[in-house]
Order: structure tokens, then C-alpha cells, then sequence
């Protein structure tokens, strides 16, 4: 079941319905929004045997059946004109630290898929998901795709990170944007899935509009107590002095703790302070998320718009460096430290 995105979802399927549609998309939005499971569905919709799948015969339905072996094979991986491109995980080399990225040579084998004939559907679809890691000799060799599309092919890029592909890349896809979630859609999601009022509400607000994460939160109760743990430890660094704060970071980076979750979970805290300095609803309250041993933590409040402003830019600069270059992770969080 997909939670919310119903203008996307419904400008997709009228795109289906009218045979409008693009030989190339970006799905663009914050993680765990739900973009790939979109354009899985989005697919499926064009594939499925229910809605006949070529273009503009039939239109059976608003949702693909998931029954038909092309659902099917489609949820499984194994249909033999879908493809899907993620970045690589880097091989472990010993004193150096490697990112994953998209390499050429994926796309290259990409394109050469592409070039053939389809075997059971009508067209070729693939989805290149983290589409920010994508190199610059990859980015380089999509391009040419991009420009040419040969036959009848479907690509859809996923990117946290639109801002960091080639302005040519971007002008040769239609770009959906994906936004957060109601909190009330999210809450709707839980009940119906066996989760109580409250626990369906405690998880919505924690989620901060991320159907994703509201599901990891979830199952894994752990990872939610992780996060109150953490956004409590944010709100005593204004009142420690540099050195403290350095020694928090070096710990936290010589745990190998995963460093991006970690900015994550800062940029929500902040966001959320903002946001309540802003829109001045409980809605928004940071604080909320913060319920351990029954009682409310508080903080932030100290911090003015300019100063906020600055340390959430400086966090998703951060958070953009870790994820596409070799920075010095423990330099890069002290960085965010001097802005607290």
C-alpha cells in the first residue's frame, strides 16, 4: 500500500490512460517518501495484462492487479524487460574510504539492455535509483540516452539530490517532486495496519512526513528509542562547550554508527524547531518526539530564524559531501558543531 502522493500518483496514471507518456522521469523529494515504490507501481501500471499493457488499450482500473505474472514478475526482479540500477557498494580496502556510486560501466550495460528488443512487454523500463551518485563519466553516458532514446523505453531516475546532476540531465526528464506526507495520512496507515491511536499518532509525528520511515519505525520499536536518545543528546549541546562537543563527535564516528541516519535525525530535530518557530503549531514540535521514561524533553528554543537557518544548511551540506565524496567525516561533523 502506498500512503499519500495522490497528485503524482493521479497525474501518472492520466499519463498512462492518455498515452502522454515520457521516455524519462525524476523522481525527486527527501528519502524515504516512497518515490521508488511509486515508480515500481508506476510500471506496473503500464505493464500490467489487466490494463492491457500497451499504451492507450484499455484502461481496466486505476491501480496495476498485482495478480498477472507481469505484477509479479515485476515485485519479484525478474521480469526481463525491467531493469534496475542502484549504486555499488564500495569494496573494502583497507586505510581508504570509498563511496558507493553509479559507475559507467552499469549505465553501459544499461543502454545495451535497452537497445534490445523487448521480450514479453511492448517496451523496456528501468529505474536508476540514487541517481545523485551517479558519476561523471556515467552522468556523461546517460546523457547520450537521454538525448536519443532508442525504441520504446521508460526511464525513471530517483534522486534525493537533484541539484547535484547535470543541468543537462535535468532538462531532457520530466521532474515529479515528492513531498512530505500528512501526518494524518500516516496515522490513517498504521490503524489500518493493527497499530493503536496512540502509537499510530507517536509514530507520525517522529516520522516527520515519511511513510518509510514510519514503517521501519514501526517494526523495529529499537530504532525509535535510538532517536529519542539522540535528539536528547542535540538538545544539551548549546550548553557544552567545543571541546565536549568535538569529544561527542569523535565517539560517535569511532562506533562507525551509520553517520548519514545520524544527520538525518539532527536535520529533523532542527526542521522541526524551525518549523515550530514558524507555523507555531504543536503539530510541529520536536519535543514530542522526545517522550522517554514519561516524560518531555525540551529545547531549541534559544536558537533565533538566522541561526537555525545556517545549521540546517550546514547539516545537509554536510550530509550531501558524506553521501557523494571521501570527506573526513569526524572534520565534517565538527563543522556542524561550531554552528551549535
Amino acid at each position: 500500500m502506498i500512503v499519500g502522493h495522490q497528485k503524482q500518483r493521479e497525474f501518472l496514471r492520466k499519463s498512462a490512460d492518455m498515452q502522454k507518456i515520457s521516455h524519462a522521469y525524476l523522481f525527486s523529494g527527501q528519502s524515504q517518501l516512497g518515490k521508488k515504490k511509486i515508480a515500481l507501481e508506476f510500471i506496473k501500471l503500464l505493464y500490467c495484462s489487466q490494463r492491457q499493457n500497451k499504451f492507450g488499450e484499455g484502461q481496466a482500473g486505476k491501480k496495476p492487479c498485482q495478480d498477472c505474472r507481469f505484477c509479479k514478475d515485476l515485485e519479484k526482479g525478474i521480469h526481463p524487460d525491467f531493469f534496475f540500477v542502484e549504486p555499488q557498494k564500495p569494496e573494502k580496502d583497507l586505510g581508504s574510504i570509498s563511496r558507493a556510486e553509479i559507475k559507467i560501466s552499469q549505465i553501459r550495460d544499461l543502454v545495451w539492455k535497452l537497445s534490445l528488443r523487448p521480450s514479453l512487454a511492448s517496451f523496456k523500463a528501468a529505474i536508476i535509483n540514487d541517481a545523485h551518485t551517479l558519476n561523471p563519466d556515467a552522468q556523461n553516458c546517460l546523457l547520450k540516452t537521454l538525448e536519443e532514446p532508442k525504441g520504446k523505453t521508460i526511464l525513471i531516475l530517483i534522486t534525493d539530490y537533484p541539484q547535484i546532476l547535470f543541468q543537462t540531465i535535468l532538462s531532457r526528464v520530466q521532474q515529479i517532486k515528492f513531498f512530505p506526507v500528512s501526518k494524518s495520512a500516516i496515522e490513517n496507515y498504521l490503524k489500518e495496519n493493527g497499530y493503536s491511536l496512540k502509537k499510530a499518532q507517536e509514530i507520525a509525528l517522529i516520522s516527520f512526513g515519511k511513510p518509510g520511515m514510519a514503517v521501519s519505525l514501526a517494526k523495529h520499536p529499537q530504532i525509535m528509542k535510538d532517536q529519542e536518545q539522540e535528539i536528547m543528546e542535540i538538545t544539551q549541546f548549546s550548553k557544552t562547550d567545543l571541546v565536549s562537543r568535538f569529544l561527542y563527535v569523535k565517539d560517535l564516528v569511532s562506533k562507525k554508527k551509520d553517520i548519514k541516519e545520524t544527520l538525518e535525525i539532527w536535520l529533523r530535530y532542527f526542521r522541526g524547531i524551525l518549523l515550530k518557530k514558524i507555523k507555531k503549531s504543536s503539530n510541529f514540535l520536536p519535543e514530542a518526539s522526545l517522550q522517554a521514561g514519561g516524560r518531555l524533553a525540551k529545547g531549541g528554543s534559544h536558537y533565533s530564524f538566522n541561526q537555525l537557518r545556517k545549521i540546517i544548511q550546514t547539516i545537509e551540506r554536510v550530509k550531501v559531501l558524506i553521501d557523494r565524496t571521501n570527506i573526513n567525516q569526524r572534520l565534517a561533523l565538527e563543522q556542524i558543531m561550531l554552528e551549535l
